[in-house]
């Protein structure tokens, strides 16, 4: 694909998940010989296992005092937002953070849970639970705290602790929430409304609330850790959540290239959609979805899959990716990061941009169900699919 002045091109990472923190710790998982070691949490939270947090140094991001207004959850995008700065070499530059755009995914944030467990356990005890759940919420809910969880207030403390003062934007809706995001700087960027725009999201797994909202449908994966495609249903519904922040800076090619930005990988289109998934109408979305890509060589592309795990759609998925995109191998990035939600699409661009950067020949996150690469990642495809609604669809390509 010839360039143009008006690529979308992906300048900056700024990733946290399991497997360490920041750009190298990730390279190095997407590069080596086998899949990466998996951190996972099985007793704190069991029988749910989680992929935690890494050791984080906030200190390199975030001020003392600027920490205790947040929870982890908008710590961990406050922090990445600042990594993904601090890589696109924007971090000490305070004109172009100053008018830089904002579009973050993010969620409702986090519970009082000390709060909800008394409400419960007082519900016990009384019939006039309306009166009852009026009564705490004005008593023991602590405004400040309702306050720091609007969902806003992620890019509310991105702006206060990076500077980033341009236009700002916040999506809510899972992971359409991610994809929207996303989709919404690529098609700013490509027709000229922005020239450069931080986008990303955060999802905090280790939280009981949060734990509580999946098991009510059934969707946790329990018991020991599995490779994603290998979960089975007697071990539950699949779905392993992973404390995740990724923020990407994009810019058009003509600003990156004027301020001589390195460039980790092109991003040639973005799609988004949803609907209704039954009578095969997911599958003719998803495969609609994935048409561009089928022009793309077997031999340098890789999938990177963001499935959630659950069953019945991670096999429906899989099984639109092999009839559209035969030969490609897939990567179901889900199973070594865990899910991310809001920010499961931005974290699946972000594998990508850096796998693309680095040329890596990915290993097999799950040997017995993903096929070898056979040459150096050239070209990315990058999918969501959300655990209730909502699809995405990425392509990238490197650069050089």
């Amino acid at each position: 694909m010839s360039k143009s002045a008006s690529d979308v091109v992906i300048t900056g990472v700024g990733i946290v998940t399991c497997l360490g923190v920041g750009v190298e710790a990730h390279v190095a998982a997407l590069s080596g010989p086998d899949a990466p070691a998996v951190r996972v949490e099985t007793e704190k939270f069991a029988p749910y296992p989680v992929h935690p947090l890494p050791e984080i140094d906030w200190s390199q991001q975030i001020s003392k005092k600027d920490q205790r207004q947040m929870e982890n959850w908008q710590r961990l995008g406050v922090f990445a937002a600042g990594l993904a700065l601090d890589d696109s070499g924007f971090k000490d530059n305070a004109e172009a953070v100053g008018s830089m755009d904002m579009i973050v995914a993010a969620g409702g944030g986090e519970r009082d849970i000390n709060v909800d467990s008394l409400i419960v356990d007082e519900g016990l005890k009384r019939n006039d639970r309306e009166n009852l759940l009026n009564e705490k919420l004005t008593t023991e809910l602590r405004p400040t705290l309702f306050l720091a969880q609007l969902s806003n207030l992620m890019a509310g403390n991105i702006s206060i602790v990076h500077k980033v003062t341009g236009s700002s934007r916040t999506f809510m809706g899972e992971e359409g929430a991610g994809i929207s995001a996303v989709e919404t700087a690529f098609a700013r960027i490509k027709a000229g409304q922005s020239t450069h725009t931080l986008v990303g999201g955060a999802f905090s797994a280790e939280r009981i609330d949060i734990l509580l909202l999946i098991e009510a449908i059934q969707g946790h994966s329990r018991g020991e850790w599995q490779p994603l495609w290998s979960r089975k249903p007697e071990e539950g519904g699949g779905m392993i959540l992973g404390s995740v922040g990724a923020f990407l800076m994009l810019e058009s090619r003509a600003h990156a290239e004027a301020r001589g930005a390195k460039i980790y990988a092109v991003i040639d289109d973005i799609e988004g959609d949803r609907g209704s998934r039954e009578d095969g109408k997911l599958e003719t979305r998803l495969s609609r979805l994935l048409d561009k890509a089928k022009a793309l060589p077997a031999d340098d592309t890789v999938v990177f899959s963001g499935t959630t795990g659950f069953h019945d759609l991670a096999a429906r998925e899989k099984a639109v990716l092999g009839d559209a995109l035969p030969g490609r191998p897939v990567r179901a990035y889900g199973g070594v990061s865990g899910h991310g939600v809001e920010a499961q699409f931005p974290l699946g661009l972000a594998f990508a941009a850096l796998a693309l950067g680095a040329k890596a020949m990915v290993p097999a996150f799950d040997a017995a169900h993903e096929a070898a690469m056979t040459g150096p990642a050239r070209h990315a495809v990058v999918t969501t699919v959300g655990h209730a609604r909502g699809e995405g669809v990425a392509l990238l390509s490197a650069d050089a």
